[in-house]
């Protein structure tokens, strides 16, 4: 799947408070290995995600191999959405 890199960060800062530790917690994985999804580069506290960026419009294009982490992000958001209305 590919998405720009601001699509992605305008996710990330979509979600709500508490989120990131979620997503980590269901994944078991380090919470800034979620934070590196989103764009982050802290290597030394959390994994890689195999996203790949390329140049390109709107920050570059960000290729993702494993979307699982961008499915509980939209599910995330689509549900604290569904309660504020």
């Amino acid at each position: 799947m590919n998405i720009s890199f601001n699509e992605l960060r305008n996710i990330k800062h979509s979600l709500p408070t508490g989120s990131i530790t979620k997503i980590a917690s269901n994944l078991q994985v380090p919470e800034q290995t979620v934070r590196n999804y989103f764009g982050a580069e802290n290597y030394d506290e959390g994994g890689t995600t195999g996203n790949h960026i390329q140049p390109g419009p709107d920050g570059g294009i960000v290729h993702i191999e494993n979307t699982t982490i961008l499915d509980l992000a939209k599910r995330m958001i689509s549900e604290s959405e569904a309660v504020g209305t």
